[in-house]
């Protein structure tokens, strides 16, 4: 396995969510648009009544441990790991670098690109592996799972091990949960993370629809609680996104109702793409990963029709679909992969 880490500066990553450079490059695409391009549950959660003093006074340390409180019980995190809340799982992808140097790093397959770039940023040779094996060999391995943008499922035994084996070590294992809660149970780690050598990021945006509030957690052994929280600084979750995280969090019924819903959803969306010609080749409840010949093609066509959807350069047959919001912009997908002529 050969770690390297790219020289010079690196280059822009690309994400979904672009809607206002695919205004500027299909300027005569018909409005509205439909941002297909993230996997984020298209019906939020319904936001509460949110006090002015939130608005008004900078955060305090019990809104912040509020929210942290809601975050361990909603994800079942043992009392033998530390729940940090930062402004999204990407705030703690770039800080977990300087909290733990590492010289190998090694991700799981084609994956999440900023996590593997943060650690390059660094200085770290990151490599790419395809198995569980090959991980063990690096002093900080990342695993996300349900992976993005394949959805492919690790067995939340096998990583609960290599992180048991790792933080005997010396090593460290990061496990990317943000897409756990639109995937099927049994696959979340986060109950049997072993006491050291895991950290697990859960992103708060994507399962309850509200990306912009900017909020996440990591779960870690205590040891690293302090040095994460001086990295994070004071502040650094507004005491609306504080607010918000705490009273959605607590909220198990809403969550298990979208669940179902997003389930149904998923695979209307399933049948639409395999109408057009295009094979489904994984995903989440959140988002499907679909094949054709040519998706660079597909994704310009379909956003001169005003829908954005995720293209993939190092993969040319891949283009994911986030959830239409509604059946009017499922519709208005299935008329828009019929002119495209896919199959």
């Amino acid at each position: 396995m050969s770690f390297s880490a790219p020289p010079g500066a690196p280059a822009p990553l690309l994400h979904g969510g672009g809607l206002d450079a695919a205004r500027r490059r299909f300027p005569q695409a018909p409005q509205p648009w439909i941002d297909l391009s993230t996997g984020v549950n298209p019906h939020a959660y319904p936001l509460p009544p949110i006090a002015p003093e939130a608005f008004t006074r900078l955060p305090d340390a019990g809104a912040r441990a509020a929210a942290e409180c809601a975050a361990r019980l909603a994800y079942g995190a043992p009392a033998h790991l530390s729940v940090i809340a930062g402004a999204g799982t990407q705030a703690f992808i770039q800080l977990l670098p300087r909290l733990f140097p590492a010289q190998r790093v090694a991700t799981l397959g084609f994956t999440y690109a900023e996590h593997g770039a943060a650690w390059a940023t660094s200085g770290a040779g990151v490599a790419r592996v395809d198995t569980l094996a090959a991980l063990g060999d690096a002093d900080v391995a990342i695993i996300v799972n349900p992976n993005n943008p394949d959805g492919r499922l690790v067995d939340a035994e096998d990583i609960v091990a290599l992180g048991a084996a790792m933080g005997a070590r010396g090593g460290l294992l990061i496990v990317d949960e943000a897409f756990v809660e639109a995937s099927a149970a049994g696959v979340c780690a986060t109950p049997r993370a072993p006491a050291e050598g895991v950290v697990i990021l859960r992103s708060f945006g994507k399962a309850y629809g509200l990306p912009g509030v900017r909020l996440g957690f990591a779960l870690c052994p205590p040891r690293y609680e302090a040095p994460l929280r001086a990295l994070l600084g004071p502040w650094s979750v507004s005491g609306p996104a504080l607010a918000i995280g705490a009273a959605a969090l607590a909220d198990a019924d809403w969550l298990a109702a979208s669940r179902t819903r997003l389930a149904g959803e998923s695979a209307r969306l399933d049948a639409s793409l395999t109408q057009a010609g295009l094979a489904i080749i994984g995903g989440t409840f959140l988002f499907r990963l679909a094949a054709c010949d040519n998706a660079a093609a597909l994704h310009d066509r379909l956003a001169a029709q005003g829908i954005l959807t995720r293209p993939f350069p190092e993969r040319p047959r891949w283009l994911r679909f986030g959830l239409p919001a509604s059946p009017a912009a499922r519709e208005r997908l299935t008329r828009a992969l019929e002119l495209c002529n896919v199959g």
